[in-house]
């Protein structure tokens, strides 16, 4: 009989290299090196969403959108403008025109780079941008482990391929979380910040048009989904107990979304000498 031996020893070596990374970032990462960081980025992202609610869910979608792309996860490669040498993820299918807050995420930057030099990573200004957006529109709060650093290239056929579609049905959208090691439960929490913000016409034209499970006047429960992809959170499928559940229980939602916040920023997050700490946010040192 052959031996296993050696496909243990890889797997133990993975798991073990995923949890020496996952032990780099911590919360208290910048208390010493930049004690005001945190500050500064809760106050910027307060005063961007009283002057425009729509921001909170425009910089939680940045913030979703980078960590899903690239195999270094949540690691700013999402705000990196063009160069000669690559196309970044702006022009993607997901992102053009469509994703927003740069200039906020500028601003914070800006602000850090004001008072600690190089020390705080645009990767680690997204994360918990996405959380104090959250707080400020009402939301749960979480945890957001630091330390992260930011990545030296973009990929926009990742971009293209990785981020979930708005037409997607519920299997493709349970594999494509999966192999991010996102569980359904977080999936379907985390689609829940589709509750704020807006959606583009062109992602939802053919559902209100095409599609027979919809309420013109919107609510997953009746049928008032206006993504397709939304809706197969509740159309008589394996979500659907969970999505009842969280209609009717909002502590129940609050918790797994925070805990599914948490386990999606710390996607495969570059670390150590990894990467580079961006002086600004759009390009390369």
């Amino acid at each position: 009989m052959a031996s296993h031996k050696p496909l243990a020893c890889s797997v133990l070596a993975f798991f073990f290299a995923a949890s020496l990374v996952s032990a780099q970032l911590t919360a208290n990462f910048y208390d010493k090196s930049c004690p005001n960081a945190l500050y500064t980025i809760q106050t910027a992202v307060r005063s961007a969403v009283a002057k425009e609610n729509r921001m909170g869910a425009s910089l939680l979608r940045l913030h979703f959108h980078d960590c899903f792309v690239n195999a270094s996860g949540c690691d700013g490669s999402v705000l990196l403008d063009d160069t000669p040498t690559f196309t970044g993820e702006k022009s993607a299918v997901p992102n053009n025109n469509s994703l927003r807050g740069f200039d906020v995420i500028d601003s914070i930057k800006a602000q850090i780079e004001g008072i600690c030099l190089q020390v705080v990573s645009c990767a680690d200004i997204l994360a918990v941008a996405a959380r104090d957006s959250v707080v400020a529109l009402g939301g749960p709060t979480w945890v957001v482990n630091l330390g992260r650093r930011d990545s030296m290239t973009a990929s926009l056929d990742t971009s293209n391929n990785d981020i979930p579609a708005p037409t997607l049905d519920l299997s493709d959208l349970t594999k494509l979380f999966s192999n991010k090691g996102l569980s359904t439960t977080d999936m379907i929490a985390l689609s829940g910040g589709h509750t704020i913000g807006q959606a583009r016409c062109v992602n939802f034209r053919d559902r209100i048009y095409s599609e027979t499970n919809i309420d013109i006047s919107l609510n997953l429960l009746n049928k008032k989904g206006v993504l397709h992809s939304d809706q197969q959170l509740f159309n008589g499928g394996s979500a659907d107990s969970q999505t009842t559940t969280y209609s009717s229980n909002m502590a129940k939602f609050f918790t797994d979304f925070s805990a599914a916040m948490v386990k999606m920023s710390n996607i495969s997050p570059l670390t150590g000498s990894s990467g580079q700490i961006r002086k600004n946010c759009r390009k390369v040192n």
